[in-house]
C-alpha cells in the first residue's frame, strides 16, 4: 500500500516505513516529533485504488521524526562579463526527514 500526499507545495510517494524529506515548519523552536498528513491525493492498493477529487476524504498519512538537517549546499554566481565583477553565494535548505509510520483510508 502506498499514498502520494501534498506537504509545502510538493507531492510525496511514500508507503509504509519509508524515510522522506520534507520542509522544516516555521521558525518556533519546539519541532513536533509526530507529524499527520491529511492532504491525501491517492492511496493506492492494487485494484482497490482510491483517487481524490482533489482529496481523498478521511485518509491521512502519520510520520515520525527521525532527524533535523540541511540539504547539500547549492553554489550560484552572478558576474558582469570584462567589468571584474564577481560573486560566488550558496543556500542549505533545513529539511526534516520523516520516517512513515501508517497509512490510514
Amino acid at each position: 500500500m502506498y499514498a502520494i500526499f501534498e506537504d509545502g507545495g510538493k507531492q510525496y510517494k511514500v508507503g509504509q516505513g519509508d524515510h522522506v524529506l520534507i520542509e522544516t515548519r516555521g521558525t518556533d523552536d519546539a519541532t513536533p516529533t509526530d507529524f499527520v498528513f491529511d492532504k491525501v491525493l491517492m492511496i493506492g492498493d492494487g485494484a482497490n485504488s482510491r483517487f481524490g477529487a482533489p482529496l481523498v476524504p478521511g485518509a491521512t498519512v502519520t510520520a515520525k521524526l527521525v532527524t533535523e538537517t540541511r540539504m547539500p549546499k547549492a553554489v550560484g554566481v552572478k558576474f558582469r562579463r570584462r567589468k571584474g565583477y564577481k560573486r560566488k553565494f550558496g543556500h542549505r535548505q533545513p529539511v526534516l526527514r520523516v520516517e512513515i509510520t501508517g497509512i490510514s483510508a
